[in-house]
């Protein structure tokens, strides 16, 4: 039975359709990079993520012979609030990026089966004339899902961040010709944060004088070494943040004999090969030390991060910008190492920031709350959503039936004409967006001094979560516009291009690293708002490839290809970034949108298909 506005359940099926998505996607992202996991790790594990959708047309036979569709979409529910809710207190463990990543691929495999349902529940619980009216509804709420999720979720987390830190401190550092380097050991150490009760951090000294005299380079690394060694030996910076240094630790076979001899090609193809020659003089350097002024509660984590807030740009930290403090380690000193370029000419000063924040209570926080909005909109569904009588388990077939069927659906799709280069554009038409995406926020986050732009999370919400999200629906909207005119096929090399070409922002951003906030924005923008436009043609050409009998079923098997097309290329973004460094990963972005031009020529489209009327 049919009795209730689709306006009461539609919008609402839809939001919470796009939320487990782009937290597994995104949000994900950013969570982990705020955690401290490297950028290879971030890339790799989070693209299989993406698995659940890859696979997921192999068990949607099953979601149609067990139980209704209604049934399959609050359970889900349920359990994605219930998944939400074991992330927020699994993420102050220890072992927490191995266990999240676990509770997130539950999610994923979830929120996947609720994305079956809920567009089977679609298509049975409306009319033909109501599908069409309400396609444009239910996708403006999934954008709006991407919009609070990138954007609202992730400023929320940054506000809890700065909201559990103490107040920020400046650490300033000068190169002056013929100064004495200081002697940072002699400093007595001084609480600089505010008097009372609360937390504060000491720093010492709190300004640096390095002169401008070169030091060979073996004195340096030796120094650098030392620094990141104390700073792991004594719980403030990872093992996985040397090894992304270049410090030695211990190397698997794989590492040995592919992994690090690869990278070691792609750093001289790319000309970022380090220096052996240890008789190179280098630019002097200069130590820091930071301890906390008192011992935090058990369990408390205090996380802070090292950037650059105004001055010279020839003065960088080698160290690691981000540092745990916690009861364990509160009195010991962490160390920063600060030096300066060897071709200086000159004095020099630049100012640091050290701010902090209880980073996995931020996130913990985050993620309850999407927990709480899940077992709620789980209530909510149990009584708004219509009962039609198609909506019914497929009692009257066997599973041994159903997948006869299947497996001849499955056949059907690779015997269709031209089904080799069709399954080549699913696969490489995104191919350049698959390795991007997985390093925006990463990059975003970064500090100057690894190549990335430093915003803060909530900063990071606001330009990628919000400003682009709004820019990749606007694409979109007009995507579907000019193509409703002319067709798909007058509009593909235009959309091929706007989906390809734009990428070109973030090279931009990396060489430029603008420090003004609007310009940011404004490149973020350009790149979105042509991947919302070229993403128009992706997608209407999986609508017309599964064109046909067994539509929906072809269908499906598109967007597993789809995701496919995403998830491998990503797994293996942050390997290479970390391998060539942003400059030159972005130079690879742009070569990889080569494939995509190359293809279009031998994609075969009706003249009249997309076109209205």
């Amino acid at each position: 039975m049919k009795n209730r506005s689709p306006w009461s359940w539609i919008p609402s099926l839809y939001f919470a359709q796009g939320i487990p998505y782009v937290v597994a996607m995104t949000v994900a992202v950013v969570m982990y990079k705020r955690l401290g996991i490297s950028n290879t790790d971030i890339a790799l594990y989070t693209s299989w993520l993406y698995l659940p959708w890859v696979i997921k047309p192999f068990w949607s036979p099953f979601v149609d012979i067990i139980r209704t569709k209604r049934w399959w979409i609050v359970t889900m529910q349920l359990l994605i609030g219930a998944g939400f809710a074991a992330v927020a207190f699994l993420l102050p463990l220890p072992h927490f990026f191995q266990s999240t990543l676990a509770v997130l691929w539950l999610i994923a495999f979830s929120s996947a089966t609720h994305d079956i349902a809920a567009d089977g529940f679609y298509m049975l619980a409306l009319d033909s004339g109501e599908q069409s009216f309400f396609v444009g509804i239910r996708s403006t709420f999934y954008r709006l899902a991407m919009i609070a999720g990138q954007g609202l979720l992730i400023i929320v987390a940054g506000a809890l961040e700065t909201a559990t830190g103490t107040e920020p401190v400046h650490l300033h550092v000068s190169v002056t010709p013929g100064v004495e380097l200081s002697d940072a050991r002699t400093v007595v150490p001084q609480p600089l944060g505010p008097s009372g009760d609360e937390i504060s951090l000491a720093l010492f000294p709190e300004r640096i004088y390095m002169p401008d005299e070169l030091i060979t380079a073996d004195s340096l690394d030796a120094l650098r070494r030392f620094v990141e060694r104390s700073n792991v030996e004594n719980g403030f910076v990872p093992e996985a943040t040397v090894r992304a240094a270049g410090l030695p630790a211990d190397e698997g076979w794989w590492e040995r004999t592919v992994s690090a001899p690869l990278k070691r090609s792609l750093q001289s193809a790319f000309g970022v090969e380090k220096k052996e020659d240890v008789s190179v003089m280098s630019g002097n350097a200069a130590v820091a030390m930071l301890r906390l002024d008192r011992r935090p509660a058990d369990g408390e984590c205090l996380v802070f991060n090292i950037s650059m807030d105004k001055g010279s740009k020839n003065i960088i930290l080698l160290s690691a910008d981000r540092l745990t403090f916690d009861s364990s380690n509160w009195d010991k000193p962490a160390y920063a190492l600060f030096s300066c370029d060897s071709r200086l000419d000159g004095a020099a000063e630049a100012v640091f920031k050290v701010s902090s924040g209880n980073i996995p209570f931020a996130w913990s926080v985050t993620f309850l709350i999407l927990s709480g909005f899940f077992i709620a909109i789980f209530i909510y569904h149990r009584f708004s959503l219509p009962r039609p009588l198609s909506d019914s388990a497929a009692v009257g077939g066997s599973p041994s039936g159903i997948m006869k069927d299947f497996v001849g659906t499955f056949v059907s799709f690779f015997r269709k004409p031209g089904i080799g280069t069709a399954i080549a554009f699913m696969l490489l038409y995104r191919l350049a967006e698959a390795m991007l995406v997985k390093m925006t926020s990463p990059f975003l986050l970064d500090s100057r001094e690894m190549g990335g732009l430093a915003l803060s999370t909530a900063q990071v919400g606001i330009v990628y979560g919000t400003v682009g999200v709004i820019a990749l629906t606007l694409g979109g909207i007009l995507g579907g516009i000019v193509v409703s005119r002319r067709g798909l096929k007058f509009w593909l090399w235009p959309m091929a291009l706007a989906i390809t070409l734009p990428n070109a922002a973030y090279l931009f951003l990396a060489w430029v690293m603008p420090e003004n906030f609007i310009v940011i924005n404004i490149a973020v923008a350009i790149e979105q708002f042509g991947y919302g436009f070229g993403f128009t043609a992706y997608m209407l050409y999986l609508i017309y490839i599964s064109d046909g009998e067994h539509k929906t079923a072809h269908y499906a098997l598109c967007t597993g290809f789809m995701a496919l097309g995403m998830m491998l290329p990503g797994m293996i973004a942050g390997w290479l970034q970390e391998a060539v460094g942003y400059q030159n990963f972005f130079i690879w972005v742009m070569i990889c949108t080569l494939p995509t031009l190359l293809l279009i020529p031998f994609i075969k489209v009706d003249p009249s298909f997309g076109r209205k009327g």
